[in-house]
């Protein structure tokens, strides 16, 4: 033999002199934080999977929904809605703006009918001189035609208003005259004429 001692005692000498427990130690706490980050990993990996299939059933879901709602719409349908929307917008838009004007035109009126008021209320009940004047003239040519008329002359006037025809009746002889009213003749003239026509 080449050796003085066995060989497996040389190896089990060899194997104390190189001190590999430690080493062994290492290759243990490798081994278990190896595991664990397995186990970690599996975890990370079936809560991962647990997500991704809540999110595919979320998905056929949406897909589903979304497939129906393209199934049930109808594009023309849409457009035709649309139009119509728009032509009650523009129709109520233009009424709003007429009635702003309308509104407008009322203020303004409101305005002046204050103003007339106003003015109305500072002459009195009796009015200004002028409306005072004017009413009396009417006044007066009213219980001139009453008085006329009691006697059978029915005055009547044209389109402007003037006085220039006069239907006489006389209720004796049952007749009547109609007479045109010339300015050029006096008022005296035709009071004579009305009262010979009436007696007569």
């Amino acid at each position: 033999m080449l050796l003085d001692e066995e060989p497996g005692t040389l190896i089990h000498h060899t194997i104390g002199n190189f001190n590999i427990q430690p080493d062994k130690q290492a290759v243990t706490r490798i081994n278990d934080s190896l595991s664990t980050l397995q186990q970690s990993r599996d975890l990370r990996i079936r809560e991962a999977e647990s997500a991704l299939r809540k999110l595919s059933r979320n998905l056929n879901s949406l897909s589903t929904q979304h497939e129906e709602a393209v199934a049930v719409h109808d594009s023309g349908k849409h457009a035709a809605e649309i139009v119509e929307l728009d032509t009650k917008k523009f129709r109520i838009a233009k009424a709003a703006s007429e009635l702003e004007i309308e509104s407008e035109r009322l203020e303004s009126e409101l305005e002046m009918l204050k103003e007339r008021l106003a003015d109305l209320e500072s002459q009195g009940l009796e009015g200004d001189e002028t409306t005072r004047r004017e009413r009396e003239a009417d006044d007066a040519t009213i219980l001139r035609l009453k008085i006329f008329r009691s006697l059978g002359v029915d005055i009547e006037p044209d389109e402007a208003g003037n006085f220039n025809r006069a239907v006489i009746r006389n209720s004796r002889k049952g007749d009547v005259h109609v007479v045109n009213i010339d300015p050029k003749f006096s008022r005296f003239f035709y009071a004579n004429y009305f009262w010979s026509t009436m007696q007569g």
